[in-house]
């Protein structure tokens, strides 16, 4: 019987606004690739200075203890100092991180990404893009272009960049996340986290008045709003999980974020498996991930982002951990197993792979929003520390708004 999947059950994330794992830079807004549901406006004269940059860098250092920094956007590579840019974060002793569409990423650019001190990558490819040549195609469809990308960044990185993959879950393809956990499974060499960003968008409806402070404003003039939406914008952490049982019927996650409104919504949910493309024997349970994050904090001062892919693929020494967490004691029975029921499954190497959920920002009828909590995807604005999925408001009106209800 699967595990029953609520906050006791789980490990709590230990990350906050202050010590964190990760913090989100974003060099420029231009982009280019339409996606569904993005929250960015794309500005095309939106490029940083490297002073800019560095200032903001500042800014993380002084506010924030954190493990990696996400290089996002817009579309970071479009930036013409990216290499300059990865190098100024290694040199803070931050692991670089860049977040991508992947379109401009050549064989050359990527070298000089490498030499710079990039730790890794986390790829946006989904059918919700207007993507050059694979316009319509759906997301099993779209694993050619995820396996052509991962084949070219375990080749030039020789296996030693971390390589995500996230996409956007919206009610059309939800259908598909169980195909593609097991896509990431029968990669397991190259791929290492898969992301599901369960679609969101602030619908107006007429029900409320948003403010700024006093003043009233317009919500629906930011391209994460809509005066009304066919889709769902409701899909939860849940409903996920319950997808992914239909392949996967054990698939039992480890830790989560909560709400900022509602501490039993899953915001960030996240999932450790060991195994191999012949066999998944079982998930890590919550001591695995206290351990984990524990450990690091303790010997480098800040919580975990990003793991060495080297840590990855030496998924037996996890075994020691199995006095203290239940899920590595049913993963090691089910190894053992194997070695009768299915040998290929047994001689070859166990590896580390990472399933994470995430479930943007909740708008209740009362007006509050459910953000976050402790959200790793923090980002500068003003020298402050603000959620990176509302900076369009920051950037408009220079705070987040308030939504009143219209009695």
């Amino acid at each position: 019987m699967t595990k029953e999947l609520n906050v006791k059950n789980l490990y709590r994330l230990p990350w906050n606004l202050a010590d964190n794992s990760i913090s989100w830079l974003e060099p420029t807004s231009k982009c280019n690739l339409y996606c569904d549901g993005c929250y960015r406006e794309n500005r095309v004269n939106s490029h940083k200075t490297l002073d800019e940059i560095a200032h903001e860098l500042d800014v993380f250092e002084k506010y924030r203890r954190t493990d990696g920094v996400s290089i996002a956007g817009g579309e970071p590579l479009l930036h013409p100092d990216i290499c300059e840019i990865v190098r100024m974060v290694r040199q803070k002793g931050w692991k670089p991180v860049i977040n991508t569409n992947a379109i401009t990423l050549t064989e050359e650019l990527l070298k000089k990404l490498v030499e710079a001190g990039v730790d890794g990558f986390t790829f946006h490819i989904d059918s919700g893009q207007q993507r050059p040549n694979w316009k319509g195609k759906n997301e099993i469809e779209l694993n050619e272009l995820r396996l052509q990308i991962a084949n070219m960044l375990h080749k030039i990185g020789k296996g030693k960049l971390s390589c995500s993959f996230n996409l956007t879950v919206y009610p059309e393809n939800i259908h598909y996340i169980p195909q593609l956990t097991q896509f990431a499974q029968e990669h397991f060499d190259k791929i290492h986290v898969m992301v599901f960003i369960l679609y969101r968008m602030g619908i107006i409806n007429g029900l409320h008045d948003t403010f700024v402070g006093n003043k009233q404003v317009y919500w629906d003039e930011l391209s994460y709003t809509k005066e009304i939406d066919d889709r769902r914008v409701n899909i939860n952490s849940f409903e996920a999980v319950e997808e992914m049982r239909k392949l996967y019927p054990d698939f039992m996650p480890c830790a989560f974020l909560n709400g900022t409104e509602d501490a039993g919504s899953m915001k960030w949910l996240l999932t450790g498996r060991l195994g191999n493309k012949y066999q998944i024997f079982g998930y890590v349970g919550q001591k695995f991930m206290e351990i984990v994050q524990t450990t690091k904090h303790l010997t480098t001062g800040s919580y975990l982002a990003y793991s060495k892919t080297k840590w990855l693929k030496r998924g037996r020494l996890y075994f020691l951990l199995a006095p203290f967490d239940k899920g590595i004691r049913t993963i090691m029975k089910n190894y053992f197993k194997s070695l009768f029921t299915n040998p290929k499954a047994f001689f070859s190497r166990i590896r580390f792979q990472s399933i994470m959920i995430i479930q943007p920002a909740d708008v209740y009828d009362n007006g509050r929003i459910n953000m976050c909590d402790g959200c790793p995807d923090i980002s500068v604005w003003n020298d402050k520390l603000v959620w990176s999925c509302r900076m369009e408001e920051q950037m408009r009106w220079g705070d987040n708004v308030n939504l009143v209800p219209r009695k």
